[in-house]
């Protein structure tokens, strides 16, 4: 690895999941175009995110990140982005009252735009096409126009994800993310869930707690109980663009992708030798790792070791999606290692990647059981070993989509194709994220 490090550095280096670019020339005039605007999210904001995730490290905050598979364009309105923030915040409340530790919030929003394949090209009809990878990058018509890589959507994803993050900070410092509109979300939930009595306990000591907040004279309309901190994420995939937002802090001198406050290196992209490790081992930003099965110890020394020379906590967190029936043969020994060593890290649990399956019916799915008990062993493995179990990575919406089996709502493989509306992966919808927000918190109460 070169000790020299720029924001183009990453250029020598082999970029893995970038499109195949028709027009070169135009791709490098988008750039340039993005480079010159402003950028989504400030350094200050960055370090902020950063200092907690410090916290989730020693055990003393606690990680939710959740968001669609892939952001679509046509999906960037007000209720949509109202929905799933929505349930986020719902989520972090009872998550921290329960654990009695803050709840960092960090969407998947605001640019999650690009997804990674396992081939450049599909077959659809008898067609060869190029693959869909996102919208920032073609579209999912199966045309062939449609398909042709168009560095414009960089730039529309640009545009796009400042209206985003317009609308975020409008609902979380407004008043929209008040702790008791918050609570009565839950429960109006609590009330209306097939298994709401498992969760009426909670929902009452919340109750409670708020009660007497106002019973000893704490003003509920302070910032504090009014206002909400959200950060935003994405996994940096397209590096062209990250480079493009990636600037120099006046304060501290220090370079920030400022395309969003946290990324993440996925499971595809994280080769040692490759240009996004490059890329993210000279920014300041705090940085996910996607850990699969079929990891190399080794391996994953050297990139925590590379991506976080100075053992910085906060800065560093891995994501392991081993599936429920791989995490009990993988994790421990990861676990065991990492701790070893000494690196200062955020564990979180991506339940969702390794949980997918095909229905009959042809749909990709997730099991709602298979994610809760891979949650479950993520935990209970993190308090065998003496490590932390520090966080959550969801794909999930706020609509009211058939993705997932399972939940209180009993959806089966033959119901998917009621309200089946992703382009990617299942996600998780409202209730079912709900139901296991509660779960997650009667886990969090155990220790």
């Amino acid at each position: 690895m070169t000790q020299h490090w720029s924001k183009t550095s990453w250029q020598k280096f082999t970029a893995l999941q970038q499109p195949n670019w028709p027009d070169k020339n135009e791709f490098t005039e988008t750039v340039q175009t993005i480079s010159k605007l402003p950028p989504l999210v400030f350094a200050g904001e960055i370090r902020t995110l950063k200092k907690q995730l410090a916290l989730a490290a020693e055990g003393n905050a606690f990680l939710l990140q959740g968001g669609d598979c892939a952001e679509e364009f046509s999906m960037c309105t007000a209720p949509s982005i109202r929905e799933l923030l929505k349930v986020i915040l719902q989520m972090a409340v009872i998550m921290s009252y329960a654990g009695g530790k803050p709840v960092i919030k960090v969407g998947r929003m605001a640019g999650q735009y690009a997804k990674p394949r396992s081939a450049d090209t599909e077959m659809i009809n008898g067609v060869e096409l190029p693959s869909y990878r996102g919208d920032m990058v073609n579209a999912i018509e199966p045309t062939p126009e449609a398909r042709r890589p168009d560095p414009q959507r960089m730039l529309k994803g640009y545009h796009l994800a400042c209206a985003t993050m317009n609308i975020l900070r409008a609902f979380t410092m407004g008043g929209y993310a008040s702790l008791e509109r918050v609570h009565s979300w839950n429960n109006e939930f609590v009330g209306r869930s097939p298994q709401g009595q498992l969760y009426d306990k909670l929902a009452r000591q919340i109750d409670q707690a708020i009660n007497f907040m106002r019973i000893v004279g704490i003003d509920t309309d302070i910032p504090q109980l009014n206002q909400a901190s959200f950060f935003t994420s994405h996994e940096a995939l397209l590096l062209g663009y990250e480079q493009a937002l990636t600037r120099q802090d006046s304060t501290s001198g220090d370079w920030y992708d400022c395309s969003a406050h946290m990324l993440w290196i996925g499971e595809r992209t994280r080769q040692i030798d490759g240009a996004h490790v490059e890329f993210f081992r000279g920014v300041h930003n705090p940085i996910g790792v996607k850990i699969g099965p079929n990891h190399d110890i080794d391996d994953v020394k050297k990139l925590v070791s590379i991506l976080n020379p100075d053992n910085e906590p906060g800065r560093l967190t891995l994501i392991t999606r081993f599936g429920a029936k791989k995490i009990n043969n993988g994790l421990p020994n990861l676990a065991r290692e990492m701790k070893k060593e000494g690196f200062k890290l955020v564990w979180s649990c991506d339940p969702m990647h390794g949980n997918t399956y095909t229905a009959e019916c042809g749909h990709k799915t997730r099991n709602f059981d298979e994610i809760m008990s891979e949650i479950r062993s993520f935990f209970e493995i993190h308090w065998s070993e003496g490590t932390v179990p520090g966080g959550v990575h969801f794909e999930m919406t706020g609509d009211n989509v058939t993705e997932c089996t399972g939940g209180g709502r009993k959806i089966l493989d033959h119901h998917l194709a009621q309200n089946y509306l992703t382009n990617c992966d299942p996600r998780l919808n409202a209730e079912q994220s709900l139901e296991l927000a509660f779960q997650i918190a009667e886990l969090m109460r155990e220790k």
